[in-house]
């Protein structure tokens, strides 16, 4: 995640700000980065791979890959949210 995060803070500022939330999924440790404007999809991601994309793009709803994460998703803990400002 650290990967990702490093990553984030070379962009440009999100709007709203970049976050990165843990929470457990299918009996697993996941990281959820909200979609950070109108046709961007969110990512969920496991073991360094993204998995899906839960909501966000074109249609709002993600990719279709984990529909149901918003009703499983468990235990959310803040990992990190960029501080910068514009």
């Amino acid at each position: 995640m650290q990967q990702v995060i490093e990553s984030i803070k070379k962009e440009n500022i999100w709007e709203p700000p970049a976050r990165v939330l843990r929470y457990e999924y299918k009996g697993q440790e996941v990281y959820y980065i909200p979609a950070r404007c109108c046709d961007i999809p969110s990512l969920l991601i496991a073991n360094c791979d993204t998995i899906c994309s839960p909501d966000g793009g074109f249609t709002g709803k993600g990719d279709g890959r984990c529909p149901e994460f918003a009703k499983e998703a468990k235990n959310e803990t803040l990992i990190w949210q960029d501080e910068r400002r514009k």
